[in-house]
């Protein structure tokens, strides 16, 4: 079991040991509870329990407390601290029963744990006592004894949350009424614990020295110290006054130790603190046994009285003040003037170490205290003392603290004012002392506080002040005693000392400003003293001596008290200054003003000046002035020009001070500071003897010509004090004064407005600031000068701001704006009722116009705007208040909404000036719907001032460009039997935004706040007229912008601003019912037609309303007969929103018309014409059943034909024609392909035979008009032609063999033969000539649409039609070629439609030229013979047409993407001149693949020669990784499959459409992906090579995109092609795995059997496909690497397929077997580019080689020598 050397438990350093037990019992016994029987003594076992350890417990104890509390004897911390939780929690949540159990162990265990070193222990062991005591209640009581000394300790403790856990506690335990009670009863107990911890205990005796360090034992041991004197303290303050003599006897044990007393001059802080409360409160509670001890007691409180710790300090004053008042003898026991006063001295001088505030508010109690015995001598002891204290002053601690000083101050004041009060038996002491106080102390002090400004803001003033008062009080009331002649003769003393140090401050030439403004200040707290009784400053004057604990001392101090009622009679007596001191005050006020105007007058002093003005700012009577004038009169300062003016006011001398001295002052050019001759200015005012002589005298000033910045100084005084105001306000109303300020204000708008800038521009800002103040300042709602005067300086500012609008673009108007702001916001928001003026509503109406414009009209900064809006915001809420409180019309809004009115119906707004300008009419209707009760009617009749009325309405249409037409025409929406454009207007590319579309923005938004604030005002049905007007007119502009077909970036700027006001209609829809909204557009649609019938079927379409709603709308449709233009529109619109019952009744009503009109109504739009109109628009979404009526139909139509065929436009020139004859034909050609469509009964024979003709012949008619294509009739015209072809196309391409059966016999051969001929004679010159006319067509234009339908008739050109075209021939100077003239011509006049810029040209041409893509290579293949054995690689040229027009693009293109990195996406604009570049340049590629697949292997080497070093496969690969999008995932409709992968571009095929059916902005990536598809099938080897010359970034962004996207088509399509293929080879078989994309091949011939495996990578193609030999029988191993070796490299290395690769490798194979030999320079047979055998023999060793691979072995290796025998080859 036990080892020596085993490894102990930690902490436990040594073995077991009985003895050693038995001996730390015996050391602990006094602490830790002892055993019964093993006690010394009896008394003993007062407080310990008879209770064995805690292993023992009794097993009665419930078992979880038993666990608990052995925890809790535990050393380590945590547990202990657990344990001490859990048994808290415990005691709270058990029975109490099970409780009670525990309470015999309690008192041992708290009694040890309540002085553990572990605070929050501590803590946690009082909160588990309060929840026991909860549980035990009464119960507790037996154990009382054992515990309480323990408990009062624990309330004592130095870490608060602990001590107050164990208040709570106590609390708990006893209420308050019982404490006494139960501390009496355990007295004894708790004084034996207290007395053993204060005597007997020891660190080492409370701790175990040898596990607990010797830091925590002392700390343990001084804390409990601590506590102990704290609670023995808080004993005697509980205890109940019977029981205290029965402490007595114990105490004086304690008392009678020197131990204790030593306590005072104990190290630790703490013990010091507490054992000097302890003091405190024995002489508080027992005098009796203080005094008994007092020999101690005395010394060790007073020769303490330096002590400067800050814990300690408050509690040792109270402790001297107490020890001083109980002890009467206390100063014999202590030698005060060598032990004490010398310590106080030392203290007072060093300003109270930092603790002032506690230590000063106690000198006074403590020098009333001192025997007369120990101060002799006293002047001598007061000298020491105030010296002390002004020492103490001056150490920087003390005038760095404010409160510090404060207290210093305060406490000298006391001292020395109970000093003066001492009574003196000698006359001559008394006197010496007042002198020494007065002329030692009192005067150096007020110097000393004089020249620290730190000082000045504390008491010391007011303390005088006061002072003085109680002085005075004293020497007015005649005393026997003569205290009344001390007390006068003390004033006077101090009256001259500080005269004479005032003087000698004064009267120095460079005195300092701070010191001069200080002594004015204390004169003025001198000559005011009601200061003095100043709240604050008593407030921060803190007087401790008075507090409850010393009460009864003061009382016993007859004196003390004295002072201080005497003070408080003279605080009630502040109310009058004597009269002795006014005089006094008075003369040495003259004496300084006498001193300084000398220095002023002589010596040009500024900062006497300065000091002058405070005086008589203080002390302005009419004597002073005299003295100042007497002086000036020595001077002979007098001037000659003023004499007049000083004989007129001779009488006053403040008067003639202000003309003989002051104005000279304020003349003065170079001063910049006046404030304080503006104060010398009203202190001659306050000595003016009415307001007239003042008002005289201010408007002589204003004659003067002074600078404006004094007058501005004066009112700012006058606004910011009433009395002043009352000295200048006759001034104020004045005439003078309103005339200048006129002239003022229309100087400073010149200013600011001529172009030359001011030369000051500070005083402008001073005079700007003046205006302000005299508009903006209002005193009891009275204008500061007269209301004409504002009112006439408000209309030059109106004016100025006018012109700044048409000045500004010189460009210097900003300063005088920005001060206009200025000072019309504070007028706006400070003036009630300011906008009753027309004046300022003008001023309001110019900022409102400035602000409502764009800073390109005004040409303000941002800064300007900024001002102006917050200026136009404050006037307009200005406003809003006025008309709340009166019934009064607005100028201003009326005249505000006539200008908006003007500007948004000018047509001058761009986008950015409209935002402005609705933001302004935004902000204004806020504001105006701030105004209660009023803002229905004020919102209402501004938005009706806006809104334009019909007429103007009207105007605001025909400004929307006619230009939205053409596409619902070409697009049959709509059918007009009228030419609709007059001639083509373009929509200017203007900046400006047509009216009619600021005014609905406009207004829209207006409406929208009115919704959105629901206010409604009047007649709630005309409001709602009104609204829906405005909102229709919205959807107008709307549907206007969404008509027209490329709309400039101007009108998408500002779409996308009425998003981002949220003006739309969902918004409008949320807001409010849109039902008469609807019937609203409906009349007009009705009514008006065109554009609003569109609008009619936006809204219907956005409304999704329900069709007996729409029934609702239209009530029959035999209510639209007769026609109109408006009714025709109306139904061609709501046709697709029809049922069926009511398509198929409208179409019934429409035949049965047609078949009644004469030859004179087939035009006219009740006629034929309106009828095919309706007809077309009802068949063209196919939900209507009425086949049988459609020959019908076509038999009217050829009736027609026969009656007159002049009305149709068969072959003739349209130029004579009239818009309704074209109309009616486009009708009718329209209804042709939905006849073809839609008809399910067969046609006959002349049927078809009509149909076919009058094609060709109205196509004929397209083809000799094209001149004309600029009129939008003949346009639509030509574009329904060629959809007819197209249709005709369509259907006989499509045709099923049912379909065919039903045709008449020779239908289809005409067709093939005669008609399809004929339209393509037509149409393939027609398009060649349009695209050689225009050479740019941009989508938008009108042209386009004759070649999107153009374009689309011609994609279904077969090839023999092409080859046997009839084209002029076109041939290219030193072009190569090896195709015939036909062929050529036809590619020199298509290819270069590729680069053309419209979209359809450029894809209906390719449509072509890819059915001739596979016609090209034959004709090479013809010349190839001659390219076989040359000596050179080489390189053959795709078609040069092609070529040609592909290197024109790259180039183009090269400039566009460049700067673009390769991998990132190229967002490419639709339609743009870009789009139709790369759209070019991809397909011409397209085509080039084409070709090239076209092509045999041998040619294919070739031609990707040619690739090669044009570089242009390379070009094409790095744009392609610009065009394709990072994620090129499908966007059409997804399959309804859910398995199936994720829709790629590589997935899905590419439909290239003519009419552009899919999304545009995914083509270029779709056609991009498409290409690179088909790029790395078709030449993979290429792309190899590419792929690994590329860059680090590129070559990784290319490996990445393919192996993701691209690889598994290709891999799969391979794999497939492989399984697919037909193509059978002699003797080899090959299969193909998909899942492993591998290819297996077995080549046998005789005995010998190969087989091959063929593995794709994951990056297909790019990665090089690996070759791996399976079984082989016959063949060498050399011979076998080198078969796999050619397979490896021509699949690597040739773009072909792997059955073509294979192919190959089996003829060189076939060809070994034959015999034939390899060439000894690629060890192949036959060779992997040019597919040659060897055929060059060296003479001398006869082996065979390649043309190819010689060549190329000479040109490297620079020498002409076999490479196998070294021989020169021949």
């Amino acid at each position: 079991m036990g080892g020596k050397n085993k490894q102990r438990t930690k902490g436990n350093l040594r073995p077991s040991s009985s003895g050693r037990a038995a001996e730390l019992l015996a050391k602990e016994r006094g602490t830790v509870p002892g055993f019964i029987g093993f006690g010394t003594s009896e008394s003993d076992l007062g407080y310990v329990p008879a209770v064995q350890g805690a292993e023992e417990i009794d097993s009665l104890v419930d078992a979880d407390f038993r666990m608990v509390l052995r925890k809790l004897s535990k050393r380590d911390i945590t547990t202990k601290l657990k344990a001490m939780q859990e048994f808290g929690t415990m005691c709270k949540e058990r029975e109490a029963e099970v409780v009670k159990g525990v309470l015999p162990y309690w008192p041992r265990i708290y009694c040890k744990i309540s002085l553990d070193h572990d605070r929050r222990v501590r803590e946690a062991t009082q909160q588990s006592f309060e929840q026991l005591i909860l549980k035990v209640k009464k119960h507790l009581a037996p154990y009382l004894k054992n515990i309480m000394g323990y408990w009062l300790i624990a309330q004592c403790d130095t870490y608060s949350p602990a001590a107050s856990a164990a208040k709570v506690a106590f609390e708990k335990a006893f209420p308050s009424s019982k404490q006494p009670e139960a501390l009496a009863f355990c007295k004894d107990e708790i004084l034996n614990v207290l007395h053993d911890h204060l005597l007997k205990e020891t660190p080492d005796t409370l701790s175990d020295p040898q596990t607990v360090p010797e830091e925590e034992r002392e700390a343990k041991f001084f804390r409990i110290l601590t506590c102990s004197l704290l609670a023995l303290k808080k004993l005697l303050s509980m205890l109940p006054k019977k029981e205290m003599h029965s402490l007595e006897e114990k105490l004086t044990s304690l008392l009678s130790q020197n131990k204790f007393w030593k306590y005072s001059k104990h190290s630790v802080p703490q013990v010091r603190s507490a054992f000097f409360e302890l003091a405190s409160a024995l002489c508080q509670y027992l005098p009796e046994l203080v005094k008994a001890e007092a020999a101690r007691a005395c010394p060790a409180v007073l020769l303490s009285i330096d002590d400067s710790d800050a814990a300690v300090c408050p509690v040792l004053w109270e402790a001297v003040l107490y020890a001083i008042t109980t002890v009467e003898d206390c100063w014999s026991h202590v030698n005060a003037k060598k032990g004490v006063l010398p310590k106080l001295w030392t203290v007072l001088r060093e300003g109270g170490r930092g603790l002032a505030t506690v230590i000063y508010p106690n000198l006074l109690p403590f020098i009333s205290k001192v025997p007369p015995g120990i101060t002799e001598p006293k002047l001598e002891y007061f000298r020491t003392f105030f010296s002390a204290l002004i020492k103490g002053l001056s150490s920087e601690r003390a005038v760095a603290s404010p409160s510090e000083s404060s207290a210093i101050i305060t406490a000298f004041m006391e001292c020395l004012r109970f000093a003066i009060l001492q009574k003196i038996d000698e006359d001559d002491d008394r006197r010496q002392i007042h002198q020494m106080l007065i002329y030692d102390q009192l005067i150096p002090l007020t110097d000393a506080v004089l020249q620290e400004p730190r000082l000045q803001s504390g008491p010391f003033f007011y303390q005088i002040a006061e002072m003085l008062s109680s002085w005075e009080a004293k020497a007015e009331h005649p005393d026997d005693d003569g205290t009344d002649e001390v007390f006068q003769k003390l004033l006077s003393n101090f009256w001259d000392h500080l005269l004479k140090m005032c003087v000698l401050r004064v009267d120095t030439l460079d005195a300092d400003e701070k010191p001069l403004f200080a002594i004015s200040g204390m004169l003025e707290i001198l000559q005011n003293p009601k200061t003095a009784t100043n709240p604050k400053t008593v407030k921060s004057v803190k007087i401790r001596f008075m507090d409850g604990d010393e009460s009864e001392r003061n009382q016993e101090d007859g004196k003390l008290v004295e002072v201080r009622s005497s003070d408080s009679e003279i605080q009630a007596d502040l109310q009058h200054t004597s009269l002795l001191r006014k005089e006094l005050l008075e003369n040495l006020v003259c004496n300084l003003a006498e001193l300084s105007i000398v220095y002023v007058n002589e010596r040009k002093s500024e900062q006497h000046l300065k000091f002058l003005s405070a005086l008589l700012n203080s002390f302005s009577s009419n004597r002073v002035f005299q003295v100042l004038l007497e002086q000036g009169d020595n001077a002979n300062s007098t001037q000659d020009d003023s004499q007049d003016e000083i004989k007129t006011h001779r009488e006053n001398p403040s008067v003639e001070f202000l003309y003989m001295n002051l104005l000279t002052w304020l003349k003065e050019d170079w001063r910049k500071d006046t404030h304080f001759l503006v104060d010398i200015l009203y202190s001659v005012l306050n000595c003016c003897n009415s307001n007239d002589e003042r008002k005289i005298i201010l408007d002589d000033l204003m004659e003067m010509d002074l600078k404006w910045v004094i007058f501005l100084q004066i009112i700012q005084k006058a606004c910011s004090s009433t009395t002043k105001l009352a000295l200048v306000s006759d001034w104020l109303k004045g005439d003078t004064l309103g005339e200048r300020l006129v002239m003022l204000a229309d100087d400073l708008c010149h200013l600011g407005l001529e172009p030359v800038a001011a030369s000051s521009g500070s005083s402008s800002s001073e005079r700007w600031t003046l205006l302000s103040l005299v508009l903006s300042q209002h005193i009891k709602n009275e204008s500061l000068i007269g209301e004409t005067f504002v009112e006439r300086i408000i209309d030059k500012l109106q004016a100025a701001l006018s012109k700044a609008k048409d000045l500004s673009e010189a460009g210097n108007t900003g300063p005088s704006v920005s001060f206009i702001c200025d000072v019309a916001s504070s007028f706006f928001s400070s003036v009630k009722e300011c906008l009753l003026m027309p004046s300022s509503e003008d001023l309001l109406l110019t900022i409102f116009q400035l602000c409502a414009q764009g800073q390109d009209a005004t040409h303000l900064t941002d800064l300007l705007v900024c001002k102006l809006r917050h200026t136009w915001m404050c006037g307009v809420n200005s406003l809003v208040r006025q008309l709340q409180s009166k019934q009064k019309q607005s100028t201003f809004l009326h005249k505000s909404a006539l200008w908006v009115k003007n500007q948004i119906q000018s047509s001058s707004l761009d986008v950015k000036s409209l935002q402005i300008l609705i933001a302004a009419v935004s902000d204004l209707l806020s504001k105006l719907m701030e105004a209660d009760g009023q803002s229905e009617y004020l919102v209402g009749a501004y938005i009706d001032h806006v809104t334009p009325n019909k007429t103007e309405w009207g105007k605001l249409h025909e400004s929307l460009s006619p230009e939205w037409m053409h596409k619902p025409l070409l697009e049959g929406r709509l059918s007009m039997n009228c030419e609709p454009l007059g001639s083509c207007v373009k929509l200017c590319g203007t900046a400006k935004l047509p009216g009619h579309l600021c005014a609905s923005a406009l207004l829209s938004k207006m409406v929208l706040l009115v919704l959105e604030n629901g206010i409604v005002h009047g007649n709630g049905d005309a409001e709602r007229r009104k609204i829906d007007s405005i909102i229709a007119e919205l959807l107008y502009s709307l549907q206007w912008i969404e008509e027209l077909e490329n709309p400039p970036s101007l009108l998408l700027e500002y779409l996308h601003m009425l998003e981002e006001m949220h003006i739309t209609y969902e918004k409008f829809s949320t807001l409010s019912n849109t039902t008469s909204l609807q019937q609203t557009v409906f009349d007009r649609s009705e009514e008006h037609g065109r554009l609003w019938s569109l609008t009619m079927a936006k809204v219907i379409c956005a409304e999704n309303a329900v069709p007996c709603e729409k029934k609702q709308l239209f009530k029959t449709t035999e209510g639209f007969l007769p026609l109109t233009e408006g009714r025709l529109h109306t139904l061609q619109c709501l046709s697709p929103f029809l049922i069926e019952e009511e398509k198929r009744e409208l179409v019934f009503h429409c035949v049965a018309k047609l078949m009644t009109c004469t030859q004179s109504e087939l035009s006219s739009t009740d006629g034929a014409f309106g009828c095919l109109s309706i007809l077309n628009s009802c068949l063209n979404d196919r939900s209507i059943d009425c086949d049988h009526l459609l020959p019908g139909i076509l038999k009217i139509i050829m009736s027609w034909k026969n009656d007159n065929e002049d009305n149709f436009l068969f072959s003739c020139n349209l130029k004579e024609t009239n818009a309704q004859l074209l109309s009616f034909n486009i009708e009718m050609i329209r209804y042709l392909p939905l006849l073809l469509k839609y008809s399910t009964a067969p046609l006959a024979d002349n049927e078809w035979d009509f149909i076919m003709c009058s094609m060709l012949a109205w196509l004929e008619t397209t083809s000799e008009n094209r001149s004309l294509y600029h009129i939008p009739l003949v346009q639509i015209f030509a574009c329904v032609s060629c959809d007819l072809a197209s249709a005709l196309s369509s259907y006989f391409e499509a045709a099923a063999p049912k379909t065919t059966e039903n045709l008449p016999e020779n239908l289809i051969s005409e067709w093939k033969e005669f008609f399809s001929e004929g339209i393509h004679n037509l149409l393939l010159p027609l398009l060649v000539k349009v695209t050689g006319e225009t050479k740019n067509a941009s989508e938008g234009s009108f042209q386009n649409s004759v070649l999107i339908s153009l374009g689309e008739a011609l994609t279904y050109i077969s090839k023999d039609q092409l080859l046997n075209h009839k084209l002029p021939a076109k041939f290219v100077a030193g072009q190569k070629t090896n195709l015939p003239d036909k062929l050529q011509t036809l590619l020199n006049t298509l290819s270069p439609l590729l680069l053309f810029r419209a979209r359809p040209v450029q894809i209906s041409v390719y449509h072509m030229l890819y059915k001739l893509m596979p016609e090209l290579p034959k004709f090479d293949d013809e010349d190839l013979k001659s390219y076989g054995d040359e000596e050179e690689e080489s390189a053959l040229s795709p078609p040069a047409a092609l070529m040609s027009v592909l290197a024109t693009q790259e180039l183009l293109l090269e400039n566009i993407l460049e700067c673009i990195p390769v991998g990132e996406f190229a967002v490419i604009q639709p339609l743009s001149d870009e789009f139709c570049l790369v759209l070019g340049y991809l397909l011409t590629w397209k085509l080039t693949l084409a070709f090239f697949k076209a092509a045999s292997s041998q040619l294919r080497v070739l031609y990707s020669q040619y690739l090669r070093r044009t570089k242009s496969l390379n070009k094409l690969l790095y744009h392609l990784f610009r065009l394709m999008p990072e994620n090129p995932v499908f966007s059409g409709l997804t399959s309804e499959v859910p398995n199936k992968d994720t829709k790629t571009y590589f997935t899905e095929e590419l439909h290239l459409d003519v009419k552009g059916t899919g999304v545009l902005s995914s083509q270029i990536p779709h056609l991009a992906c498409s290409v690179y598809s088909i790029t790395l099938k078709d030449l993979p080897a290429m792309v190899r090579l590419w792929w690994n010359s590329c860059e680090k970034r590129v070559f990784n962004v290319v490996d990445k995109f393919t192996s993701r996207y691209v690889s598994s088509v290709l891999s799969s399509q391979e794999i497939s092609s492989v399984q697919t293929s037909t193509q059978l080879f002699n003797g080899m078989t090959v299969k193909a795995r998909s899942a492993a994309r591998e290819v297996i091949a077995t080549y046998s011939v005789d005995d010998i059997f190969i087989e091959l495996i063929i593995q794709l990578p994951s990056n297909y193609p790019l990665g090089s496909i690996t070759v791996e030999s399976g079984k082989r029988v016959g063949v060498a191993v050399q011979q076998w690497r080198n078969w796999m070796l050619q397979l490896s490299t021509y699949l690597t290395h040739q773009n072909g397929s792997i059955m073509e690769g294979l192919s190959l490798w089996k003829n060189n194979v076939d060809k070994c077997f034959e015999g034939v030999e390899d060439c000894m320079i690629c060890f192949s047979v036959i060779h992997g580019s040019n597919y040659s055998l060897p055929k060059r023999s060296c003479r001398t060793c006869k082996k065979k080689f390649h043309s190819a691979c010689l060549y190329k072995w000479f040109t490297s290796s620079n020498k002409s020598t076999c490479p196998l025998c070294r021989e020169t080859f021949f």
